[in-house]
């Protein structure tokens, strides 16, 4: 018998911004200006680089020296991407979703779901130092968006 992981629902933040939907992806879909926002983040390099693709894959360096790397598992470009990774014996796929809310306000969800040995555990783990990483993260993230 095989039998296939299933997904863990391991964390979900939804916030809204005062900007158009359109200016919210082209602003987040920077991903190696993250560390602007998200100051847990020291760098990421995106390869190809430049907006998101299909092919898009890279590396992350956190402030505490843990890396990681990503490839796009999914892209529906104006609405959500998501990116897969490793996390010890998991597998953390990263969800990045946007939903227009008004002319000109949007809402922003970053989901994070979890398969592989450990998940329930580990998985939650992670969410936990990851969920504080966001809640710091978020405030700046809405900041910057809406005085751009």
């Amino acid at each position: 018998m095989i039998r296939r992981n299933t997904l863990v629902r391991l964390l979900e933040r939804r916030f809204t911004a005062k900007v158009p939907l359109k200016k919210a992806w082209a602003h987040l879909e920077r991903i190696e200006q993250w560390p602007s926002w998200a100051r847990h983040i020291r760098r990421i390099d995106l390869r190809p680089s430049g907006p998101l693709g299909i092919h898009s894959e890279g590396a992350i360096q956190l402030t505490n020296g843990i890396r990681s790397t990503f490839r796009m598992e999914e892209l529906n470009v104006g609405s959500n991407w998501k990116w897969v990774g490793p996390f010890l014996w998991i597998t953390v796929h990263y969800d990045h979703r946007f939903k227009r809310t008004g002319p000109e306000e949007s809402e922003i969800s970053f989901v994070l779901d979890g398969e592989g040995f450990g998940a329930g555990v580990f998985g939650r783990l992670f969410a936990a130092i990851y969920a504080r990483n966001l809640d710091r993260a978020i405030p700046n993230l809405i900041k910057e968006l809406e005085d751009e």
